[in-house]
C-alpha cells in the first residue's frame, strides 16, 4: 500500500479557502490556499496562476446538467509523468494535477474531477483513490463513485448522508462486480465535494485531508489505522484481530482499517467514511 517513491495529491483553491488531501506528505504553500491529496501515484494542484489554452467541458455525469466551461491547461506527458490543470471561466476555481508511477510495475491509483450546476448551484467533486493489491478498485471508484453520488436523491438536500450512503453502496457494488474473479483489490478514497459555499470532506483509509486557512494547516481527517483505539475496538468486536507485522495490520495483512474492496477482510475493513464539513 505504501509507496514512498511516488506521490499522489489534489489541491483545490476557491476564494480564500483551500483544502489539502494527503497520504504521507503534507505540503503547505504560503502564497496559495490549496486542497491537497497525496500518497502514491497522483498529484492535483489548484491555484489562480494557471494560464489557459483550449476550452473543455468537465464531465458531470448523467444526473446533472452540463458543467461550466473551463479553460484547460495543456496536459504534458513526459516519460510517465503526467500533469495538467484547468480554471473555471469566472476564475473562481482553478486546479492542477500531476501523476507518476513509482517503483511498482503498474499504476494502481486514480483520480476524478467533476463539476456541474445542479438546481442552480455549482457543484465540484474532487477525489483521489489510492489502490492496493491492484488497480481495479481505484478504477471502479473513478468510474462510478461521483456518478452515483450525484444521482443520490438527497445529494443536494443532505449531502453528508448522500456521501455516506454512496460510499458504502459503491463498495457493495464493486464487490458484486468482482464476485467471479480471484482478485482482492482495494482502495482508499479521499474526496472533497463543494456544494455552493459548503465543503464536505470524506475519507476512507489512510489518506489525509488538510485545510489551509491563512497559512495554517488544519486536519480534516484522521487515518484509519488498525491501532487507532476506536478502530481496534470495532475490528475486535467483529471477531477480527490486529497484529504487528512490520506495522499494525488487520489480520496481519492490511495496514489500514477501512477501505473499498478487500473482500477477504470485508467483515472488518469497512467503507463507511468519516465526513467533515468546512463552513
Amino acid at each position: 500500500m505504501v509507496c514512498n517513491s511516488c506521490l499522489k495529491s489534489v489541491i483545490v483553491q476557491t476564494g480564500q479557502i483551500g483544502t489539502i488531501l494527503t497520504r504521507k506528505r503534507v505540503h503547505l504553500q504560503s502564497t496559495v490556499r490549496t486542497l491537497y491529496a497525496g500518497g502514491a501515484g497522483l498529484t492535483f494542484l489548484w491555484n489562480r496562476e494557471f494560464r489557459t489554452s483550449a476550452k473543455m467541458m468537465v464531465d458531470s455525469g448523467a444526473a446533472a446538467s452540463q458543467g461550466p466551461v473551463v479553460h484547460k491547461f495543456p496536459e504534458k506527458d513526459d516519460a510517465g509523468y503526467v500533469s495538467g490543470g484547468w480554471k473555471s471561466e469566472d476564475g473562481r476555481l482553478s486546479c492542477g494535477y500531476s501523476s507518476f508511477r513509482g517503483k511498482r510495475a503498474t499504476m494502481e491509483d486514480c483520480y476524478d474531477i467533476k463539476t456541474s450546476k445542479i438546481n442552480g448551484q455549482t457543484v465540484c467533486l474532487f477525489g483521489i483513490f489510492d489502490g492496493h493489491g491492484g488497480s481495479r478498485a481505484a478504477e471502479y471508484l473513478k468510474q462510478h463513485l461521483f456518478e452515483k453520488l450525484m444521482k443520490h436523491p438527497q445529494f443536494m438536500t443532505d449531502t453528508k448522508l448522500a456521501i455516506s450512503e454512496t460510499y458504502q453502496q459503491t463498495d457493495a457494488d464493486f464487490l458484486d462486480s468482482e464476485r467471479d474473479t480471484y482478485r482482492d483489490d482495494g482502495s482508499t478514497a479521499s474526496t472533497a465535494v463543494l456544494v455552493g459555499n459548503h465543503l464536505y470532506v470524506a475519507n476512507v483509509g489512510d489518506s489525509r485531508t488538510i485545510i489551509s486557512k491563512a497559512g495554517k494547516a488544519i486536519p480534516l481527517s484522521e487515518d484509519h489505522k488498525p491501532n487507532r483505539s476506536d478502530e481496534r475496538k470495532r475490528i475486535e468486536s467483529a471477531g477480527g484481530v490486529v497484529m504487528w507485522a512490520g506495522t499494525w495490520r488487520v489480520g496481519g495483512v492490511l495496514a489500514m482499517s477501512r477501505a473499498f474492496g478487500n473482500r477477504m477482510l470485508k467483515q472488518f475493513v469497512v467503507a463507511e467514511p468519516e465526513i467533515q464539513r468546512d463552513k
